[in-house]
């Protein structure tokens, strides 16, 4: 069915406005990566090779990553490879970046791809499509230790343009008569219902550089009306917004205490069985337990230093090009493409380098703005969301509770029952609607689950999880559940080997069934000097702590903290940290080490300063002010060990988020006896030292 259109010209510009509904939400396809896709990823022309990256780069460096992999199995210098980002007429469909999966599951196919396109052109065959040859892994060169390019540090690839400026994320792209846009929403969560119910039309057509208004229906952001304006120049935008003064209908309100309710553990528990079991032996609930401990993570933002931005360009009638800062090319593609009812082949979709991305760049929102204003003007049209937009109609990292309760037995850990509450990551609320969310209800989140279980033995075990849909879009954070779940259980165990008097990595050591997270926690301990005392200083207090993750049952992390609190104020300093990371084959170290670091700062920020507070129906925060990040003042020395011994690689882009900040508050419950219980805390109570 084709849109009905309504133009009307009115001075100084035009109103655009349609009249067709929205249609069902469009599912991301994730097919697997095989050998036969990899050959569309490496061409051989004229003595030279390109490697269209199947992956996004968005500062992971994976451009890097995998052109090792490709010249080690070619055989060829660095300089005659060219890695580029592809559009989606360049390769053949691929799954969104997220996951930490990008060298696991890319790697293989890709050195394959190299090996066959190697033999084709070591026969003579210098033309034509290659049939695939699924080589075995022991057959390839490239995922061996001892190589030329792989296990070594190379240069990273954009790494001279991105000191020298030069033009690689969407928000750089330039087009002729290109035209600047933004979409309007009223002051609220996209979550409640609004509709525009006025605006001073006329005083906006008056602002210099005024191009158009454009109504939608496609415009709606979940539940929010969305009013289009185009401008000549960017900074015509704000004036055209502040002339508009735009009047909304809100429907319904909440505060903090409202999602702070929602997802109130205790008074989920106190209302009966939780609906999700990821495992049950049969505890006993009545009697005492030795650790009984509540946890609260608060809403957090991804907090990317680029806001998402998108250029869309009309082809013809029937196609359009948009270039893209997004985790999925393809699915932006498919979303543009059914919304705007247009054939996918006529969608073409050009990656660009993404300035952060932490899982939150997935959906389809600025690509699809900036695609609708385009066709509405017929000039290409960049639309790049504001600092506030990007906290205010982002998702982001839901709030979650958690009760763990911990029973001992000769110093062992006998029974554990870890309960909590939080709001859909995997089935965000920013792309499902209410309807859908109830049926993906029945199977639950695995995102919210991730990294539940905890990897240590014990006779009995209960782990048990609610969701609820909160007012406030929620959706993947870096890591998913993995951060704040082993957050809240590495500080129970911590707890529990205080309750046995037990030294807390000997009593980890005597409970953890994986040997390679073992390994992980003996090298940190050995390389901190873990039983080494710290020496006091006049006015503060010094603590040590410790916590170790497994990230999707792949790769292992352990971390220890040094800190230092301030005898007068609480304030916590983090004075040092080291983490053991095991990734398997390691590609590149400089760049693995780059992703503990960034993990580590992560953990940091959730510990001391990060949480996004909900006032008037909206997320507060409208700049880094109102919803800080670590300062270079917050960082401290870091010593990062890469533990490979010969296993296949895994990930890399979020292991050590699962340890991080537990490792920072166990350090500080050793400094002050406190357990940091409700996130964020940069200071913490301290009794008088006794005289």
């Amino acid at each position: 069915m084709r849109r009905r259109t309504f133009l009307a010209a009115g001075p100084g510009g035009l109103t655009v406005t349609f009249l067709a509904g929205c249609t069902l939400p469009v599912i991301p396809k994730r097919p697997a990566p095989e050998v036969a896709d990899a050959l569309s990823w490496v061409r051989f022309e004229h003595g030279r090779y390109t490697l269209f990256i199947p992956r996004v780069e968005m500062g992971q460096n994976i451009l890097t990553g995998l052109k090792q992999i490709a010249c080690e199995e070619l055989g060829v210098d660095w300089t005659r490879v060219d890695a580029k980002l592809p559009a989606t007429t360049e390769i053949r469909r691929v799954r969104a970046t997220v996951g930490s999966e990008s060298v696991k599951e890319f790697a293989v196919p890709l050195a394959q791809a190299c090996a066959t396109l190697r033999e084709a052109i070591a026969a003579g065959t210098s033309a034509g499509v290659l049939k695939a040859q699924a080589l075995p892994v022991a057959a390839l060169r490239s995922l061996r230790p001892g190589g030329r390019f792989v296990g070594k540090t190379m240069p990273i690839e954009q790494g001279r343009a991105i000191v020298l400026g030069e033009p690689l994320y969407a928000a750089d792209v330039q087009l002729p008569g290109m035209l600047f846009g933004r979409v309007l929403r009223a002051p609220a969560s996209p979550e409640l219902r609004s509709r525009l119910l006025g605006a001073d039309e006329a005083a906006a057509r008056a602002v210099g550089g005024f191009v158009a208004l454009v109504r939608d229906p496609l415009l709606t952001m979940v539940h929010a009306e969305g009013l289009g304006i185009v401008a000549r120049t960017p900074g015509a935008l704000d004036r055209i917004e502040a002339a508009l003064t735009p009047r909304w209908q809100i429907d319904h309100a909440f505060e903090q205490r409202d999602i702070d309710a929602a997802v109130d553990i205790d008074t989920r528990l106190q209302a009966g069985a939780l609906r999700y079991k990821l495992q049950e032996d049969g505890i006993d609930q009545d009697g005492p337990w030795e650790v009984d401990l509540r946890i609260d993570v608060p809403l957090a933002a991804h907090a990317p230093i680029q806001p998402r931005a998108a250029v869309a360009d009309m082809a013809g009638e029937d196609g359009m090009q948009v270039w893209v800062g997004s985790q999925d090319v393809f699915y932006q593609r498919d979303v543009i493409a059914k919304r705007l009812g247009l054939a996918d082949e006529r969608v073409i979709v050009h990656g660009h380098r993404v300035g952060g991305a932490f899982g939150g760049k997935t959906i389809c929102t600025v690509e699809l703005e900036a695609a609708l204003l385009a066709r509405a003007t017929k000039r290409p049209v960049k639309v790049q969301w504001t600092r506030a937009q990007e906290f205010q109609l982002g998702f982001h990292r839901p709030p979650s509770s958690h009760r763990i309760r911990a029973r001992l037995k000769a110093g062992r850990l006998d029974q554990w029952w870890h309960a909590f509450a939080s709001s859909h990551i995997l089935f965000t609320n920013a792309a499902v609607p209410a309807w859908m969310q109830r049926l993906t209800d029945f199977i639950g989140d695995d995102g919210v689950a991730r990294g539940a279980n905890p990897p240590y033995r014990m006779r009995a075990r209960r782990v048990e999880f609610d969701l609820t849909r909160l007012p406030v879009l929620t959706g993947p954070w870096r890591g998913l559940g993995a951060g704040p779940n082993v957050f809240a259980i590495e500080c129970a165990i911590d707890e529990c080997a205080r309750a046995a008097r037990i030294d807390p990595v000997q009593f980890r050591l005597d409970h953890i069934e994986d040997p390679r997270l073992s390994r992980v926690l003996r090298r940190v301990a050995d390389a901190a000097g873990w039983r080494d005392a710290r020496a006091p200083r006049a006015g503060e207090r010094r603590g040590r702590g410790v916590a170790c993750g497994i990230y999707k049952a792949m790769s292992y992390a352990a971390v220890v903290a040094d800190v230092a609190v301030d005898d007068a104020t609480g304030e916590i300093r983090i004075t040092h940290m080291w983490c053991a990371h095991d990734c398997g084959l390691v590609v590149n170290p400089d760049q693995v080490r780059a992703q503990c670091e960034g993990n580590l700062v992560w953990g940091i920020g959730m510990v001391l300063v990060e949480g996004l507070s909900v006032g008037r129906s909206q997320v507060a925060a409208g700049t880094f002010a109102d919803s800080p990040i670590p300062r270079l003042n917050n960082v401290p020395a870091m010593d990062i060990l890469l533990v490979d011994e010969g296993d296949p690689p895994s990930g890399a882009g979020e292991t050590a988020i699962v340890a991080a900040g537990a490792a920072v508050a166990n350090a500080v419950r050793d400094a002050t006896n406190v357990r940091i219980t409700k996130l964020p805390t940069a200071t913490v109570p301290v009794q008088p030292s006794a005289p």
